[in-house]
């Protein structure tokens, strides 16, 4: 009875998670309102800005996709996984990926998703080198090359555990 009980409290406490949810989407609404901040404050500007100037915001306008991409990812995958499956009427789109990624294969998104943001970062970085320390952008390429080696190390466990 009390096993019961306590198993039927765990099971339902899964619904804690849908309120962080919920706030990854209001997250994203922000992401979304700083994308078209840029965007707005740069148009007047464009044929003033110097090219490198241009590529350096659109640097920034890619990473701010990746990173919504990513809570997309993580509120959809992390929902259906922990919380309660997602229910979609025929013959409304479907996002192809949605109800197919556990949480490894989440893990493994996100790693990805990492890397290439830290990536466009990196670029960035490189873009402006000539006003960046050398030992700052070393250790900006070294934290680059940590997340790349702990994304390819948790592929290689994920693997690992499938066989």
């Amino acid at each position: 009875m009390i096993e019961n009980l306590a198993e039927k409290f765990l099971y339902a406490s899964r619904w804690l998670l849908a309120p962080i949810y919920i706030g990854l989407s209001v997250g994203l609404l922000l992401l979304g309102l700083k994308f078209f901040q840029e965007i707005f404050h740069v148009l007047p500007l464009v044929f003033a800005t110097k090219e490198a100037d241009l590529v350096l915001l659109l640097l920034s306008l890619v990473d701010i996709s990746l990173v919504g991409g990513l809570i997309v990812m993580v509120m959809l995958s992390g929902y259906e996984n922990f919380v309660s499956s997602i229910d979609i009427e025929e013959g409304q789109e479907k996002l192809n990926w949605l109800g197919k990624m556990d949480a490894g294969s989440l893990k493994q998104k996100v790693a990805a998703s990492i890397v290439a943001i830290s990536s466009i970062h990196l670029l960035q970085k490189f873009m402006n080198a000539q006003s960046i320390e050398n030992d700052k952008l070393m250790w900006y390429v070294i934290i680059h090359l940590t997340f790349v080696v702990s994304a390819i190390g948790m592929a290689y466990v994920d693997k690992m555990n499938k066989h």
